[in-house]
């Protein structure tokens, strides 16, 4: 818990108290876009400007993001701020996404003040009770006096338990006011228990029992190990055990993609061997997961003959979607050494099992048309991920196709690499997720894998990156349509396009009956765009050009688009179909 570096009593401002909160609290950057209702907090940063950096974002949800970026890359809070009524509304997106995949911001949103609440006053939103299903907790601070305990109770919110985003709305009259500052006043949460969470001895014996007997056990691995700071205790549970590993979308990075008893990503457009090991494991160890409907399709089919062991923080996605055979609350981390100190491999059959898995992935690969002429997009992305590889690396993206190919085919050996918004699946996420990435990790590589689509949501960040110089690339895979929308649209809806094309509607591309997206003009012109902004760019189309394209792109000095002309034929497999099951499968 933060202290105070001041001892006296003397006058300050609302805001003054606020922004010194968040000084000692260990914030170094802020993503802040100013208005009439934050304008006092915008003065009283610029006098802690020696101790806190504000990066203003061009947009209030790009600000959100990257305060996202820089929580998620992190594991420390990210800290937004905007003004009231739409610039207040413009954070709700990144809030509602921080909450489904459990990200630790604060969002400080300047507020009309208290006499006028309730009023209809100019730029007025009752942003409190807008976001109240979507964050944590939420803040209407009415009391100058409660500013210092108010920011002490957001930050531990955010940040215990199952992470999360907290609201703290400010009138702008509690701003300004000024008052003696009692630092230490206490918290008061009575309704908030934090407690250390942690298994029961007899929980522990029971699961690593589960594990000695059982002969096809399968790891289904979540976001809450990241989160829990779990990764390494996970890497040794498979080294003492021989378990197979399979990841979320949320969990990768968790263990190591290259390592042969990783089953990479399952679930909808998971790899054939994780869904056909959790198909026919008799012991499923989820570890910090929530049984999503992207990864378990039909509930009732979902690793059916599996005894189900589910540990998470959070009592109340126990028995929520599957039921458990051992369902325990536990910070997962702590679970896991727990585990570590007794558990012992399996005993007869693990062998056969491990190499049935093995034997699968050898046969059923993720695999594209290598004799393609073109840039597949499955290409660009295993490039890239070879060309990066040894660096120290963070990729994010934005939503779509783009998104489930980079899951598949970038092999992330780190937790915390990974930045993808996963619950709530925002487009526009990406670039402004990348560059509060890049304020937290100045010296690291941050690429936003995007496509068309995701990235004109928030282009407008490049002009933030230039003008903060953070150096982000983009490595835009640029089929000129919502590439996920047409993949539905030609497996389920005989490929009737229904406003998918992102392209001039005066084309043939418009009707479905063109002969590809090579045969029009490119629209728009994503490097003159990049450029006007400030940054550098290129576009390529040849497969012959592409590693010298990516390696420009990596050398250069400053934020950096590359355009790479991809076909919007192409599908995302395998695929399970939204509600079905394993057996409805399609890989080809």
């Amino acid at each position: 818990m933060a202290t105070s570096t001041t001892t006296d009593k003397k006058l300050l401002s609302g805001a003054d108290i606020l922004v010194k909160s968040l000084v000692d609290h260990g914030v170094e950057v802020i993503f802040a876009y100013p208005g009439g209702a934050s304008m006092p907090l915008h003065q009283a940063l610029t006098r802690y400007g020696d101790k806190i950096r504000t990066i203003l974002p061009r947009h209030e949800q790009g600000g959100a993001f990257a305060a996202q970026g820089y929580a998620r890359s992190t594991g420390k809070v990210g800290v937004c701020m905007a003004t009231s009524g739409p610039g207040a509304t413009n954070l709700v997106t990144a809030i509602a996404d921080a909450k489904l995949d459990s990200v630790p911001i604060i969002a400080i949103t300047g507020q009309v003040p208290t006499k006028s609440i309730g009023s209809d006053a100019f730029q007025e939103t009752p942003i409190v009770e807008v976001c109240r299903g979507i964050t944590k907790h939420h803040y209407l601070v009415t009391d100058l006096r409660d500013v210092p305990r108010v920011m002490r109770e957001a930050f531990y919110i955010a940040t215990t338990g199952r992470p999360g985003p907290v609201l703290v709305d400010m009138p702008k009259d509690v701003q300004t006011a000024a008052h003696e500052v009692d630092w230490d006043a206490p918290m008061d949460l009575p309704g908030y228990l934090a407690e250390e969470r942690r298994a029961r001895p007899e929980q522990v014996k029971q699961v690593a029992a589960a594990i000695k007997f059982s002969k096809r056990p399968v790891v289904y691995a979540g976001g809450g190990i990241i989160a829990s700071g779990g990764a390494e205790a996970l890497r040794e549970f498979a080294r003492k055990t021989g378990i197979p590993v399979a990841m979320t979308a949320m969990g990768l990075g968790a263990y190591p993609g290259e390592d042969p008893l990783s089953l990479d990503m399952l679930g909808m457009h998971g790899s054939v061997y994780s869904n056909w090991a959790l198909r026919d494991c008799d012991l499923l160890l989820a570890f910090g997961v929530r049984f999503d409907d992207r990864v378990t399709g039909k509930l009732e089919e979902f690793a059916k003959h599996a005894k189900i062991v589910h540990v998470d923080i959070d009592p109340s996605e126990l028995n929520k979607n599957k039921p458990a055979h051992i369902p325990i609350c536990s910070d997962v981390r702590l679970f896991l050494e727990q585990l570590n100190e007794i558990v012992v491999p399996p005993g007869e059959g693990l062998d056969e099992w491990v190499e049935q898995c093995r034997q699968w992935k050898r046969e059923h690969p993720f695999h594209y048309n290598e004799d393609f002429d073109g840039i597949l997009q499955q290409h660009a992305i295993r490039e890239l991920w070879k060309m990066t590889r040894d660096r120290d690396t963070y990729i994010t993206v934005g939503v779509g196709q783009h998104q489930m190919w980079a899951a598949q085919f970038y092999k992330f050996s780190k937790p915390r690499t990974w930045l993808s918004s996963s619950g709530l699946g925002t487009m526009g996420f990406g670039l402004p997720a990348a560059m509060g990435v890049q304020a937290a990790h100045p010296g690291a590589l941050v690429i936003d894998i995007d496509g068309d689509g995701s990235f004109q949501m928030n282009i407008q960040e490049l002009a933030t990156c230039y003008c903060e110089e953070l150096p982000v690339k983009v490595l835009l895979l640029n089929n000129q349509h919502l590439g996920m929308v047409v993949q539905w649209e030609d497996r389920f809806m005989k490929g009737n396009r229904a406003h998918t094309y992102l392209g001039p509607i005066r084309h043939a591309e418009a009707t479905g009956k063109g002969s590809g997206p090579f045969a029009v003009e490119r629209y728009p012109d994503f490097v003159n765009i990049a450029k006007g902004y400030g940054c550098g760019a290129a576009t390529v189309s040849k497969k012959s050009d592409l590693a010298a394209a990516m390696q420009e792109m990596i050398d250069y000095p400053g934020p950096y688009v590359l355009d790479v002309e991809v076909p919007y034929q192409e599908h995302v497999l395998p695929m399970i179909p939204s509600g079905l099951t394993v057996h409805d499968m399609i890989v080809e």
